[in-house]
């Protein structure tokens, strides 16, 4: 049974999280340690007693989903025997999911992921200013009308198709009164749903231009490394090893598509039947289950999740 491990993104945080895992286990509190020091910053204190408005704020989210993933996989391997090399076979992960992956498989070390993520969090939120930028998910839609009601409702705005989820769940972002409109005619087209989402930044928009330079940046300063085990990734819906594509693909990210559903519908045509959602939440636990029939998911990030694993 060929596993892939998938890796939360914003959307995924609360109070609370990943502090059972830092009680009872040593190693996973190391990994907080770790991030807190990276960043000259008591995020875990943060993460575990809010207020909620400082976890949610973007530079903090990102380092944050991060460390809960990175502690639940380090307790994995510590406690339940996991081998990413042998016993893996992809690592992926939604938006900033994907550093938690790259770092999970040994391309990024804990520190560098937490330095880029508050780096990539704070470039997103200064692209943009605070209340022009929006998001909306149109439920019941597929990426292709998704993508012609973005640029009806775009005029002279900018709108278009952030993150194709999987399920009938397509995300649009760019100017909030165009995100607004596109729900106005996503409902005159018949699709069942649109709701504006609580985000702070139009993210995976051309908005976010110079959030991508600024991570341009500071990737061609990090040491990334060939990770264990291939990751897929967002941009390309397939799987990357080589060090210098993962940095442009990285970079491209930030205003390009997140192919969620081609990403987990890869993995399956290529043999993995059991996806594990490693972290906070069980968001994308639940998009596999919509995209790949016949696989199993579930996700890992309490002590009892920890105790109900095999691998």
């Amino acid at each position: 049974m060929a596993i892939a491990l998938v890796f939360p993104g914003q959307g995924s945080q609360q109070v609370g999280m990943g502090r059972a895992l830092a009680e009872t286990f040593p190693v996973a509190r190391a990994v907080f340690d770790e991030v807190d020091a990276a960043l000259g910053q008591k995020l875990s204190d943060i993460m575990w007693n809010g207020p909620e408005d400082q976890l949610t704020l973007t530079a903090n989210t990102q380092p944050a989903l991060l460390a809960v993933s990175i502690a639940a996989l380090r307790v994995l391997e510590a406690e339940r025997g996991l081998d990413l090399p042998s016993q893996v076979k992809y690592v992926a992960g939604h938006s900033l999911g994907e550093y938690s992956a790259l770092c999970a498989a040994g391309s990024l070390s804990v520190a560098d992921a937490a330095r880029l993520l508050r780096i990539r969090g704070e470039a997103m939120q200064q692209a943009v200013p605070v209340g022009a930028g929006g998001m909306a998910a149109l439920i019941g839609t597929d990426p292709e009308q998704a993508a012609e009601i973005a640029r009806e409702a775009a005029g002279e705005d900018v709108l278009s198709v952030a993150n194709d989820n999987g399920g009938g769940q397509v995300v649009v972002s760019g100017h909030k009164a165009a995100a607004e409109r596109a729900i106005e005619i996503a409902k005159a087209r018949g699709v069942k749903r649109g709701v504006l989402l609580s985000v702070s930044a139009p993210f995976h928009s051309p908005l976010m231009a110079p959030a991508a330079e600024r991570m341009r940046e500071a990737l061609a300063e990090a040491d990334v490394r060939a990770p264990v085990v291939p990751v897929v990734a967002n941009m390309t819906a397939s799987a990357v090893t080589d060090p210098f594509e993962i940095r442009r693909l990285l970079v491209e990210q930030v205003t390009g598509t997140v192919r969620w559903r081609e990403s987990v519908a890869y993995m399956a045509a290529n043999g993995v039947t059991r996806f594990v959602e490693v972290g906070s939440g069980k968001v994308l636990a639940g998009l596999v289950k919509r995209i790949a029939d016949g696989a199993t998911a579930s996700s890992v990030g309490t002590p009892e999740d920890i105790a109900a694993f095999s691998a």
